[in-house]
């Protein structure tokens, strides 16, 4: 019997993240974080990895036709870029608050929160 791995994946972005294409078609674009999706490890970022998609109009009012949509590409493949130095780095956690109790996500490059 061949056990499926569910355990959903650590993903270094968050919805709202800005961050860099790193490989791929669209290898040096930035875009916003749309959505993340752990169990898969994939996330949509806006005006990236763009794919053609066939509509069938619906209802007698709707249009078909051709959309252009993002879809989800891997988050491997993307790099978190710094709100406060504009560019693409890795991130720490460190902790803050008078108890060490916060943790924060932080660039590798500026050391300020991200």
């Amino acid at each position: 019997m061949i056990k499926k791995n569910t355990k959903a994946k650590k993903i270094h972005v968050k919805t709202g993240d800005t961050v860099l294409v790193v490989c791929g078609k669209d290898k040096g674009r930035r875009g916003e974080v749309l959505a993340v999706s752990p169990k898969e490890g994939k996330i949509m970022v806006r005006g990236i990895n763009l794919v053609s998609k066939h509509v069938k109009p619906r209802r007698e009012n709707d249009e078909g036709g051709i959309i252009r949509t993002e879809a989800a590409l891997y988050s491997c493949k993307v790099q978190l870029v710094c709100s406060h130095c504009d560019r693409p780095t890795r991130i720490a956690h460190a902790f803050f608050g008078e108890n060490h109790d916060e943790k924060q996500r932080v660039c590798k490059k500026c050391n300020n929160i991200v």
